[in-house]
């Protein structure tokens, strides 16, 4: 007889913590390997913990909603034979460096999906040795960025193992304290509608009228709502745009699309077609594949491009194929079937939404001719394709100018001014437009 302890696995460079959801066992229940023992939830996807061994579920260290670090054993299971108890392989403790290599993702107002540069060591907070109150360096960082003092930490009642203070505890005191700023500042007139009430965000004091219907933020929306807030705040965008004529393309794709579902057993999306141009001009142009920290450009050399994928209850994901240069037409369509898949049931890993660095969202999906789409920090551009349509075009040749019906189609990038001017973000767009309009009718796949 011997205990298996089970620990929140590592999930993510950035990822240091992660919330319960829902436990799928309960205490005295039998397990076998590779069950599903409970949900989870971090600031980036939903996820499931399995189990390591085969026996009988002998106890629950922490509760739904309860924020768990990586790496705290969150379950153990009685066997039922002698084995060695399985404790994964320990993670090094977060090093804080002396010059500003990563960023760290935080959860702010999403839990929000703030990036925080590592602070150099010279500048973080210290903390004594005394063993009264530990903080994590993500803690530290938020802390320092936030100008809040030791004194003032101490002050913040934590939740954490052994009232330890979270990155939910820090960023739920930052924001209440922000909120009492807010409410001690002289405040402005008010302004009215019509309707005799108030145009400025209700809080949840105040009463509504019974026109209006409340709706609550799920987790995933807050997350995106303040993702797309902090990319404004960070970048300098800049989108331009330019049409193209993909008849060419459209009419391909039509052509093999019945042979690939029979072949591949799955369909051939024109997603695929738009990857693989925005890996080639990636090539041409590899500042657009790029973030900024500080002063300074770091130029990604692997090319992993995200697709925005809209999921059934409205909320948005971006998993990334990785790669994406190295990858055939097909190689490229199955990742994206897959990804899309996986997506709208729930089931992508932390690792399939990681490391992106350019996104691509097809805008025209829903109808839209054309969109100016937010910048995926940290990156620095994000391409979207618009609605096809057929238009008569005036089509040019030796024999002189006619008018033919073409499918047409906009399509818009968003780029990061701080480093790409509107001269090479013009020629990226141009280089995209150029290899969708001479995409090769005859190509096999």
């Amino acid at each position: 007889m011997s205990i298996v302890n089970i620990q929140l696995p590592k999930m993510g460079e950035s990822i240091m913590e992660a919330t319960v959801l829902k436990w799928h066992k309960k205490v005295g229940d039998m397990v076998r390997t590779d069950d599903t023992l409970l949900d989870i939830a971090t600031d980036k996807v939903d996820s499931e913990v399995t189990s390591t061994a085969d026996g009988v579920l002998e106890e629950i260290l922490f509760k739904e909603n309860d924020v768990v670090s990586i790496g705290s054993v969150i379950a153990r299971i009685r066997t039922s034979e002698e084995q060695k108890t399985y404790t994964p392989p320990p993670s090094a403790p977060p090093i804080i460096p002396t010059s500003i290599k990563e960023d760290i993702l935080i959860e702010s107002n999403n839990g929000t999906d703030i990036s925080v540069p590592f602070l150099p060591s010279d500048s973080t907070p210290k903390i004594k040795n005394d063993g009264v109150k530990f903080y994590s360096p993500l803690v530290m960082n938020i802390a320092s960025r936030e100008g809040i003092g030791m004194e003032e930490l101490a002050s913040i009642p934590g939740t954490g193992s052994d009232g330890r203070v979270s990155k939910k505890d820090i960023l739920n005191y930052i924001s209440e304290r922000n909120n009492h700023k807010r409410e001690n500042s002289i405040p402005y007139p008010k302004p009215i509608s019509n309707n005799g009430y108030s145009n400025n965000t209700f809080t949840s004091q105040q009463n509504y009228p019974n026109n209006v219907e409340v709706v609550e933020m799920d987790r995933m929306r807050k997350l995106i709502a303040s993702h797309m807030r902090n990319s404004l705040d960070t970048s300098a965008h800049v989108t331009s745009f330019a049409e193209a004529d993909v008849t060419n393309l459209v009419a391909w794709r039509d052509k093999i699309k019945k042979d690939f579902e029979k072949r591949e057993g799955e369909k051939f999306t024109i997603t695929p077609i738009f990857i693989e141009a925005i890996a080639r001009c990636i090539r041409k142009y590899p500042m657009l594949n790029a973030s900024v920290e500080g002063d300074r450009i770091l130029i990604k050399k692997d090319v992993n491009i995200g697709m925005a994928t809209a999921l059934p209850n409205g909320n948005l994901i971006v998993p990334v194929i990785k790669n994406a240069d190295q990858l055939s037409m097909i190689g490229i369509a199955k990742h994206v079937n897959r990804l899309a898949n996986q997506a709208r049931n729930s089931q992508l890993q932390p690792s399939d939404i990681l490391d992106g660095t350019f996104t691509f969202t097809n805008v025209g999906t829903f109808g839209s001719l054309m969109g100016t789409p937010i910048i995926n920090q940290p990156q620095v551009a994000i391409l979207a394709t618009g609605a096809i349509k057929k238009k008569p075009v005036v089509m040019e040749s030796e024999k002189g100018d006619s008018i033919a019906i073409r499918q047409m189609m906009f399509v818009s990038l968003s780029y990061d001014h701080r480093i790409i001017d509107g001269g090479l973000g013009s020629l990226f767009l141009s280089a995209f437009v150029s290899e969708l309009e001479s995409f090769d009718i005859n190509r096999s796949l």
